[in-house]
């Protein structure tokens, strides 16, 4: 029942996450643009995971609460759109609330699905960002994972934790909790250190 929320809830913050980035972009004169923008970043990373792992019918095509979820995340992004823009960085806070539950959920079900450990850790990042992607393409802007950002690390870092702690035998819903916090956290603690990845030039 845990996984079911921890996806349901990221699907909820990565829909809140692409309308206000369709917002940003003056994109508000096309309602149905918004909406759009906000489904495909929410289920862009989850619908690489299921496909990858033969999952089907997938999620959101089979439980209708995924699109409940999606259609509450952009109304309410809509609706109080200008409380949520009085903080600037409040796309970027629901993006890295989305990553956080997103990785943990691709390495828990990857594993689910007998998949290898480090497999399992690569997948759970690949859900987590590929929505992000998608909706940065959509708005024309150039995605996170190309930039110097802690980002895809955080989810590496996430996983690799997670399935530490599972092997060391910690308790399911504690591990879920810790995994996500620590995706959270680095993102966040980078971003307020300006912490990036070594830059590499093209004599190196």
């Amino acid at each position: 029942m845990m996984i079911y929320w921890i996806d349901i809830i990221g699907t909820f913050t990565f829909a809140i996450s692409g309308a206000l980035a369709a917002w940003d972009k003056k994109m508000y004169h096309d309602l149905f643009g918004v909406f759009f923008t906000g489904f495909i970043t929410a289920i862009g990373g989850g619908t690489l995971r299921d496909v990858t792992l033969g999952v089907h019918p997938i999620a959101w095509v089979k439980d209708a609460y995924y699109i409940l979820a999606i259609s509450t995340g952009v109304l309410l992004t809509i609706f109080f759109r200008k409380r949520l823009q009085q903080y600037r960085k409040s796309l970027l806070l629901f993006d890295t609330i989305g990553i956080g539950f997103y990785t943990i959920l691709g390495v828990e079900k990857s594993l689910q699905f007998g998949v290898n450990p480090l497999a399992a850790v690569i997948l759970g990042m690949m859900s987590a960002i590929f929505g992000g992607v998608i909706r940065d393409m959509m708005v024309n802007e150039i995605p996170l994972i190309f930039s110097r950002q802690i980002y895809a690390t955080a989810c590496l870092a996430g996983g690799v934790i997670f399935v530490l702690l599972r092997q060391l035998g910690v308790p399911e819903n504690v591990n879920e909790i810790v995994g996500i916090i620590t995706v959270i956290s680095i993102r966040i603690i980078s971003l307020k250190r300006g912490w990036s990845l070594p830059h590499l030039s093209r004599n190196s």
